[in-house]
């Protein structure tokens, strides 16, 4: 599978020696699969045929290859000053082909989990199996039980009954002076949460979790973020539609735009939610829920496009996939986030917030001044919560103005 990345006639024998010898053109096959560049194959190929020749040099079996292994031979080349920007990810990638291959054992945990790893490893176990919560919610959640219990018993055993009142206040007041108050809030949901969890498996009193200081970000205090809706068909006009990344971009932001949908629902968007016959796509949104959403003609029109001429080949079905290599769904919401901040920038829109939740917020603006109700927007944005829609009362100028009230001493 090497001669794929060779001109015809080069001899590859140097390329397969050493313990790696009959994985090469396996690994060589998995990277022509993710749709590398042939430059960069080669050089993928080449670290690991150095690789193969220093386990053989160093006397170790393929079998034995572990993280130690790899780390100690990338110390070996950066002190020869021929480490290069990701050799590491390289290795990576051939560690988990060969695992998957069977070839090398599975990656080894540390020897000893610390009562910390053991109490947040069930948490998050509970998280997903009782709560039935996302993982996006996990990342936020189980990394600030993490903090709070190192930040009282540091690496140590944890003692549940020298837990206080006071521990919980100052660690919530520290975190709260170093970030925002949405971030603050977040904090403090986790903690109820995580401390609400040892409640119930009796480690700790009721009282702990009630006891989480409420962070002061007054409800309703901002106006919502959003474009105009000249704007937001700027926007979608910045996308190059006669490029591949260009139309992917476009059938992205369309669904932002038109459907509401948050960037994590986009991220996790497969092939079989579409249903291309009934006009609907089904979205995976908060805490395992589900929702049917009609596929507007233009916003289906913009994916098949996508799909059919410029989604790459690959084992994915996330219908959004990496244009460059290795070829697979985005990792999280950031990638959404950053493709609309390249959007806003060519539209030379400049607003103060340039979240994935700017459009959402654009078209529940949009649907206000239509005509709709709170309630009927709040079903579009698939708002748990009544409340949650409030805010865009604020934005509703036709409604406020007959109770504006005139200014003391100004003209009648």
């Amino acid at each position: 599978m090497i001669e794929k990345f060779y001109s015809p006639g080069v001899g590859l024998d140097h390329l397969r020696r050493g313990a790696l010898a009959i994985h090469i053109d396996g690994f060589a096959g998995l990277l022509a699969h993710q749709g590398y560049a042939t430059p960069t194959a080669r050089l993928k190929i080449r670290l690991v045929a150095d690789l193969s020749n220093w386990l053989d040099r160093s006397h170790f079996d393929v079998g034995d290859l572990l993280e130690d292994q790899i780390q100690e031979f990338l110390k070996a080349r950066k002190k020869q000053s021929l480490l290069r920007r990701g050799d590491s990810w390289t290795l990576t990638q051939l560690l988990a082909h060969l695992r998957r291959e069977g070839t090398v054992y599975p990656q080894r945990t540390s020897a000893v989990a610390t009562p910390i790893d053991r109490i947040t490893r069930a948490y998050a176990d509970f998280l997903i199996q009782e709560r039935g919560l996302r993982p996006a919610t996990l990342a936020n959640y189980v990394p600030v039980a993490r903090r709070f219990l190192e930040a009282k018993f540091g690496a140590g055993k944890l003692f549940w009954n020298k837990l206080h009142l006071k521990d919980v206040t100052e660690f919530v007041v520290r975190r709260s002076s170093t970030g925002s108050p949405k971030r603050a809030q977040t904090d403090g949901s986790a903690l109820r949460s995580f401390l609400g969890f040892l409640t119930k498996q009796g480690e700790v009193s009721a009282s702990l979790a009630a006891s989480v200081p409420t962070v002061a970000n007054w409800r309703l205090a901002e106006l919502p973020q959003f474009l105009q809706p000249a704007e937001v068909e700027k926007l979608l006009r910045s996308c190059d539609r006669k490029t591949a990344t260009g139309r992917r971009d476009y059938a992205l932001l369309l669904l932002l735009a038109r459907l509401g949908l948050r960037a994590g629902e986009v991220v996790h968007l497969t092939l079989e939610s579409i249903n291309w016959a009934a006009g609907e796509v089904l979205i995976h949104g908060k805490s395992a829920r589900e929702d049917r959403l009609p596929l507007p003609p233009d916003v289906g029109r913009a994916l098949a496009t996508y799909i059919r001429r410029d989604r790459p080949a690959c084992s994915s079905r996330r219908v959004f996939i990496r244009m460059k290599a290795p070829r697979q769904g985005f990792a999280n919401s950031v990638a959404v986030c950053t493709i609309l901040k390249r959007a806003l920038r060519r539209a030379e829109l400049h607003p103060q917030k340039m979240g994935a939740h700017l459009l959402r917020r654009s078209l529940a603006t949009k649907m206000l001044r239509r005509g709709a109700s709170l309630a009927q927007i709040g079903e579009v944005l698939r708002h748990q919560l009544a409340q949650t829609t409030e805010i865009y009362a604020k934005v509703d100028l036709a409604a406020l103005r007959p109770l504006a009230q005139p200014w003391p001493g100004g003209a009648r």
